[in-house]
């Protein structure tokens, strides 16, 4: 029980990714924010499985994007709960189009949610970290954040100029509040994951042949399970790896070895 007593939000845990990550926490003891935008039932569900699990949850409706709920969010998580030790900045949209049809709304609006929700909700984590340790003299992490990346904070994506952007930028918003918010016991790191198999990308992973050529980018050959990365969320978030701030730690089954180079070229 690694994440005992201690309270997470996971932003966007109704499905996908944050609801692996949502029931790995809660599996480890912690007390879980269920997150979700538009979900409410789905929400609902995750918090089901968590308490069925033996943890305890609530579902908090937020969108990540914007900062009054945002800061209800939080007020949420410290009426129910007491405190905040985990903030996992975990949502994410993709909104496709090529460059020079892509609209400002499409900009925007992924830059809006998976960019700037996370500077929202990393900025409140930092803050309820900071008031809760007052007085105190702490020798490991006094809160943890873990901010949702993916392989495309490195490998350009053609069609996806948005969503690229969005990770790019999250590498190094990551990197320099880990800088500066490590001298006060706050570690933040990040987790990118390659192809996680989600509704997100179903159209790839429902295609036998998409499959197939999905393999090519993988030198593990297989696709990525939500799992995969709610474990290394868990890790992240414990004490394990308290001496660990201001990394990314890419969850893809090799994708960032650049497998077209396996041949010489």
């Amino acid at each position: 029980m690694k994440l005992t007593n201690q309270t997470a939000i996971i932003t966007g845990s109704s499905s996908g990714i944050g609801k692996a990550i949502a029931i790995a926490f809660g599996q480890e003891g912690a007390n879980v924010v269920v997150n979700y935008n538009s979900s409410r039932d789905k929400a609902l569900e995750v918090v089901k499985q968590i308490k069925a699990a033996g943890g305890d949850a609530i579902a908090v409706k937020a969108n990540v994007g914007k900062e009054a709920d945002i800061l209800k969010m939080f007020e949420k998580a410290v009426a129910v709960f007491g405190q905040i030790d985990i903030v996992v900045a975990n949502s994410g949209i993709q909104n496709d189009a090529t460059f020079m049809e892509m609209t400002l709304e499409q900009w925007e609006n992924v830059i809006n949610i998976n960019l700037t929700g996370q500077f929202l909700c990393a900025r409140e984590a930092a803050k309820h970290f900071v008031a809760q340790a007052k007085g105190q003299t702490p020798v490991r992490a006094i809160g943890k954040i873990i901010c949702m990346s993916s392989v495309h904070d490195m490998i350009p994506w053609a069609g996806h100029v948005n969503y690229a952007a969005s990770k790019g930028g999250v590498l190094m918003f990551m990197k320099s509040i880990a800088q500066e918010l490590a001298p006060l016991k706050i570690r933040v790191n990040a987790i990118s994951p390659g192809a996680i198999q989600t509704p997100i990308n179903k159209s790839v992973w429902s295609s036998e042949q998409n499959m197939k050529d999905l393999m090519n980018l993988i030198p593990y050959r297989r696709i990525g399970q939500p799992e995969d990365v709610a474990k290394a969320a868990v890790w992240l978030a414990s004490d394990d790896s308290d001496y660990i701030t201001g990394e990314t730690l890419y969850v893809d089954g090799g994708m960032m070895l650049y497998p077209e180079f396996s041949d010489n070229g």
